[in-house]
């Protein structure tokens, strides 16, 4: 028959025994208790003084291990991190310049839509090649200020003279000398 057992947990042995009591008893028997007893230092007056506990080391050969190990997955997984971190940073890189480039695309896209209408491309030879339409008459308006500046020797289309080699020499010598 097995021995009964209690709800929390421990077996029913003889009524009124305890763990404590077993302990005590065994340290009757000439056995070393399973912790050390605090012993009271006894003034010269007979009456007990307090001591204090023994302080624990700081750092245990557990603590230190530890550590140790710690430090070292710091150290082993710092460099992938900071290779991950900035291949993060190169991919919304990438990704910004592509959104930027789509819009740059979607822009192109649609002025080259305009050129479609037959429209903008008579306003576009009007505006830039300033050409009419037959029956038309051209119209160029000239500003008498901008004349009075313009050098008749710089109106384009103008033939230029020629210069002697040694102008083209020395102004060649110049340029260089300003950069």
């Amino acid at each position: 028959m097995q021995p009964r057992r209690r709800p929390g947990g421990r077996s029913g042995g003889p009524r009124g025994a305890s763990p404590r009591a077993a302990a005590r008893g065994s340290q009757r028997a000439g056995r070393a208790p399973s912790r050390p007893v605090a012993r009271r230092a006894v003034s010269p007056g007979g009456a007990a003084m307090r001591t204090r506990a023994p302080q624990p080391r700081r750092f245990t050969s557990r603590a230190v291990v530890l550590s140790l190990v710690l430090l070292v997955l710091l150290l082993a997984y710092a460099y992938p991190v900071r290779v991950y971190l900035a291949q993060q940073a190169e991919i919304a890189a990438l990704e910004e310049s592509q959104a930027h480039q789509a819009a740059k695309v979607a822009e192109m896209q649609a002025r080259a839509k305009k050129w479609d209408d037959p429209e903008y491309v008579i306003s576009q030879a009007r505006q830039r090649l300033h050409m009419v339409l037959p029956g038309e008459k051209p119209y160029v308006v000239v500003d008498p200020a901008n004349n009075a500046e313009a050098d008749p020797d710089d109106v384009p289309g103008a033939p230029k003279p020629p210069r002697p080699w040694y102008g083209k020499l020395w102004s060649s010598i110049e340029a260089a000398d300003k950069q």
